[in-house]
């Protein structure tokens, strides 16, 4: 039979017809011209098919993305070394929502359920750079022992956790504190100790601490946390000031007492009272 005479193949083939039941490639050539057959052609690329792996994940997990976020949180004053090398060490896109993480790596804020919120990458890095200027910390280089007020979804906890020797998270919202633990266990993450409870009272067993911070902010600072707070230890909480917005304030405590000083302007959830 000639060529013109040769019945087209029909599409689709069937499976056993592309690669046989346990039948290796035919990625056969003609004696001739060397040239693989069609039917070889198609076993060919049904065997390679079947070989490569389906990428999954978006990639966001890269170094390089994160890399790129902290150059931008450079560009906006970003200066500690410590922080840094934090920041590019969790990747942010584990701890948000599926639906979401084409924005991990934004300087946003973004919801993560139960009206809260995954703070802005800028905000975190702050926050924690202000930790790292307390007397203890610069003198260690470490945050010590942490509490930190607000676990959410884990992510700022994870960060901290690069930075200190342990760190106390306490989340009020179950929901929100099991989340973090299923996000901190993927990640082996075994720095972090997970609290259910009222992070306004703090969490006196693990007292005192060198490093207090809180991801809620409410119109003054709980006693519990200055009585928590070590000496030559630093707080720092978003705190409502007059005409409503909200201000970080840095706490310092030294022999002689604390002292207080204010910095930048942020946005955080109500601090709560109570555990849902």
């Amino acid at each position: 039979m000639t060529s013109a005479q040769r019945p087209a193949p029909k599409f689709p083939l069937p499976l056993e017809r592309i690669v046989g039941a346990g039948a290796k490639p035919a990625a056969t050539r003609t004696a001739a011209s060397g040239v693989l057959r069609p039917q070889a052609l198609m076993q060919q690329a049904a065997a390679d098919a079947a070989r490569r792996v389906v990428p999954s994940g978006l990639g966001l997990d890269s170094v390089e993305v994160r890399r790129r976020l902290v150059q931008r949180l450079q560009s906006k004053g970003l200066r500690d070394a410590g922080v840094i090398g934090a920041m590019l060490a969790v990747p942010r896109d584990r701890f948000v929502d599926t639906a979401l993480v084409n924005q991990a790596y934004e300087d946003t804020s973004l919801p993560i359920g139960h009206g809260q919120t995954i703070s802005k990458p800028s905000v975190v890095a702050r926050m924690l750079e202000l930790l790292m200027q307390g007397a203890a910390a610069r003198h260690d280089g470490s945050l010590g022992r942490v509490l930190e007020v607000g676990t959410g979804c884990g992510y700022q906890a994870a960060v901290l956790a690069q930075l200190a020797r342990d760190v106390i998270s306490v989340e009020r919202v179950r929901a929100l504190h099991d989340k973090a633990r299923a996000h901190l266990l993927a990640l082996r993450e075994m720095r972090v100790r997970l609290v259910y409870g009222d992070g306004r009272i703090g969490h006196a067993p693990g007292a005192p601490y060198r490093s207090i911070i809180a991801a809620a902010g409410g119109d003054a600072m709980p006693q519990a946390w200055l009585d928590q707070l070590a000496v030559g230890g630093r707080l720092v909480a978003p705190v409502q000031i007059e005409g409503g917005r909200q201000q970080l304030v840095v706490v310092d405590r030294d022999e002689q007492g604390v002292r207080r000083s204010v910095h930048d302007a942020v946005h955080f959830v109500p601090l709560k009272m109570g555990i849902d």
